[in-house]
Formats: C-alpha cells, sequence, structure tokens
C-alpha cells in the first residue's frame, strides 16, 4: 500500500477551545438494554485527536449505554493500512468502527471485510457526490463520508489577478509574474514517486479531458489526453516553470515553498489554507484556492479525505451505525472543523459560525463539487503503483510520455485482467 493523500497536518486548528461553549448537537439517544464498548480505530494527531474525544465524549453522554475506546493508528498511512490488514485478516471482532482512507473502501468491501450500510437507511442528500462515490462498490454503499480533501490549485491573488481557467493562461501567468521578479518559481507540485504525484496527473488529466480507466472501467492510460496532460506536467520542468527539485518533492516541499512567498502557484489540499493565513506568514492574505484549470477537459480536483466504515465482524453493528450516524451529522462536522479544521464532507454543516471563524472554508467549498475520486477498485493501489512508475521515468528524462504510459497501459491491461 502506498503513501496516500488525505494529507493532515496536526496543529492546525481554527478556533480556541475556550470558544466551543455549544453542546455537540445529537443524534437521538437509543436507549440499550445493556452496556456496550465500541472500539473506535483512528488517525489523527493534535488538534484532530482532540476533535475526535470531543465528539465521542458528547456521544456517550447520550448513549449512556455505548462506551467507545479510541484506538489510535499510526500517523502512516502504509502502517494503519497494515495494522488494518492484520485485524481483518484475523477475524478480529475490534476495531467496530474504522477511518478508512477514501481509496480503502473497495479494496476492504472486495474481501468482504466491512459491512454494506445500505441496511441501515443512510440520508445522502447533504453529501459531496464525489465522497459518496468513493464509499460505493459494486452498487452498495460502504463508508460514511467523515471529512473532505481536495486538491486544488493555490495561486497569489497580489500576482495574478484572476485565476487562470485554462493550462496555458497558468503558463502565462506564471512567466508575466517570474519576469517582475526572477527569483519567483511559476508552479510548485509534487513530482515525487508517490501517490501525491498520481493526484497532480489526475488533476491535469481531468482537465485535458483524460481518465485512468474509460466508463467501461477499462484503462486508457495512454490516451492521447493523458500523454498531453503528462507532456505538460514534464514541460513545466524542463522549460523551468517549475524547479527541477520537483521531482524528488511531496505535499511538505510544496507547502513549504509557497508558504515562503516563492512560488506564484502551487497544487496542495486544503490544509495549507489556514496556515498561508495565520500570523506571521509571508503570503498572509495573498492567497486564493481554486479547481484546477482546463484545456478541453473539465475541472478534475482529487479526491482525499475520510470516510467511516464498519468492520463485519462487530458484535454490535446496530452501536457502530449509532456512533457513525452522530459523527456524521452536520453539527458534529460543524464543530470537528473548528477544533482541527478538518472540511466538513457534506454542505449543510458550512455554517455561519464556521464561515466567521475560517472564511477560507467558503472558497475551499467552491473547489469540493470538483472532486473526483480516484478509480474506485480494489485494485487501484497496483494501477496507482505503475502510473508512480511512468510519472517518476518521465520527470527523470528516461522515458517520453508517450512510451512511459504505454508501459503503465501494458502492466495495468495485465493488472486487471488477471485481478493481481
Amino acid at each position: 500500500m502506498h503513501d496516500l493523500t488525505k494529507f493532515r497536518k496536526s496543529g492546525i486548528g481554527v478556533l480556541s477551545a475556550t470558544l466551543l461553549v455549544t453542546t455537540l448537537a445529537g443524534c437521538g439517544s437509543t436507549a440499550q438494554s445493556k452496556n456496550v464498548t465500541l472500539v473506535f480505530a483512528t488517525q489523527g494527531l493534535g488538534t484532530e485527536a482532540k476533535a475526535t474525544t470531543a465528539a465521542v465524549s458528547a456521544f456517550e453522554k447520550i448513549h449512556p449505554h455505548i462506551h467507545v475506546k479510541i484506538e489510535t493508528l499510526s500517523a502512516s498511512s502504509n502502517n494503519a493500512y497494515q495494522s488494518l490488514l492484520n485485524d481483518f485478516t484475523s477475524g478480529s471482532t475490534t476495531p467496530d468502527v474504522i477511518t478508512s482512507d477514501v481509496i480503502w473502501p473497495a479494496t476492504f468491501a472486495a474481501a468482504k471485510w466491512i459491512l454494506p450500510l445500505n441496511q441501515f437507511h443512510p440520508k445522502l442528500g447533504a453529501f459531496f457526490p464525489g465522497m459518496v462515490k468513493a464509499g460505493q462498490y459494486q452498487g452498495k454503499l460502504y463508508a460514511m463520508p467523515w471529512f473532505i480533501n481536495v486538491e486544488g490549485l493555490y495561486y497569489r491573488t497580489n500576482l495574478v489577478k484572476t485565476p487562470p481557467k485554462t493550462f496555458a493562461q497558468l503558463i502565462s501567468d506564471a512567466h508575466k509574474a517570474m519576469a517582475k521578479n526572477p527569483k519567483l518559481m511559476g508552479l510548485a507540485f509534487e513530482g515525487n514517486k508517490y501517490e501525491g504525484a498520481v493526484t497532480v496527473f489526475q488533476d491535469v488529466s481531468g482537465g485535458f479531458g483524460g481518465s485512468f480507466l474509460n466508463a467501461q472501467g477499462k484503462p486508457v492510460l495512454n490516451s492521447p489526453q493523458n500523454i498531453a496532460a503528462l507532456t505538460w506536467l514534464n514541460n513545466a520542468i524542463k522549460t523551468g516553470l517549475s524547479p527541477k527539485a520537483t521531482t524528488t518533492w511531496e505535499e511538505g516541499n510544496v507547502q513549504q515553498a509557497f508558504l515562503s512567498g516563492s512560488a506564484v502557484f502551487a497544487t496542495n489540499w486544503p490544509y495549507l489554507y489556514p496556515l498561508a493565513e495565520a500570523s506571521g506568514s509571508a503570503v498572509k492574505g495573498q492567497v486564493g484556492f481554486v479547481p484546477p484549470p482546463v484545456q478541453n477537459g473539465k475541472p478534475t480536483a482529487s479526491l482525499g479525505g475520510d470516510s467511516l466504515v464498519i468492520n463485519k465482524n462487530t458484535k454490535y453493528p446496530k452501536q457502530s451505525w449509532e456512533l457513525i450516524k452522530y459523527l456524521t451529522s452536520a453539527s458534529t462536522m460543524t464543530h470537528r472543523a473548528l477544533i482541527s479544521g478538518d472540511p466538513p464532507a457534506r454542505t449543510d454543516a458550512y455554517t455561519s459560525s464556521l464561515l466567521k471563524v475560517a472564511p477560507w472554508f467558503k472558497q475551499e467549498e467552491t473547489v469540493y463539487k470538483y472532486a473526483t475520486p480516484r478509480p474506485v477498485t480494489p485494485l487501484y493501489p497496483r494501477i496507482s503503483a505503475k502510473i508512480q512508475e511512468a510519472l517518476s521515468a518521465t520527470y527523470s528524462g528516461q522515458l517520453s510520455p508517450t512510451k512511459a504510459l504505454d508501459q503503465a497501459q501494458a502492466a495495468v491491461k495485465a493488472i486487471m485482467k488477471n485481478g493481481n
């Protein structure tokens, strides 16, 4: 399993705890005939852990017969995933409720490790469609959206008055700013051989009209649109729009470049916005966040974030659903955002109280409607590995975009044919 890009930062809470005087809204108490203990496996440190603890405590108050034990998974997605695999393959009845990266549910569902949630009749109308889609597998819902993450384009509003609608315009705007200040880089993006490079490629691919799989679920990695997208990204490095170091960059490197004021444009996730607006930031008051541009395609913002799933072997499916229902309610999501900065996965959680404290959420919300899941298939980790190889070979100059994607196409086609 590869590192995944829900990319989170501890300590970026947007509201002091002293402001949290409102009681977290409940979903209605459901009396139980006996006391039960649920194990909730989740990631998150710092303000995220604080937000989870607050929500669980409030849940327990309105469900006095349900105790929730929080099991903190590793901050490393690889390690967290492996820990869950060990639990699933051993047939363990715990953890009962699990935080899942948006690209995990299909794998878990295909292995019959998690429960389909349709039996609980979830109401999904308020959730961002991309998040819902990421939790579906073979016509059933297996994961409830918890918080959303999308990759968009950051830009300096003092250098670029109007955000670019096309990739050609991005290049033009960047070069104009660089001409005035040669120390600037035009575009900071993630180019290392890891999952973050794949999400950037998906953003650009969609803008050129491409996709990884077609409507029939067949790989189309070497389509003309994808070749054009990878050529564009590769040219950004070759022409100096992006630094040569891009081939080793991950989110943290892009963050540093943008927050230091060195970049005109940057690809990254919502966590960067509050950091950019924090006191002492070199770009405070000079930041915009928009969907990635297009070039005969459609705006595509790669989806990250977390969902909640239920262990198929849990002894307490109904109580597990009560916890999920509570955690994914609008009011609970709003309070989580106030504490941790995690963007709510449902539109009705973006209240005036939240936007007053964190006004950047309003701009982020406009990007969420373009949220695009990576292929929802249990084979995605293997598909991603081949795409990563193609991107790395291209950026390092070993292969042309066409040859690299031809190789990826052949490899992914074999993976999907053989199922491994």
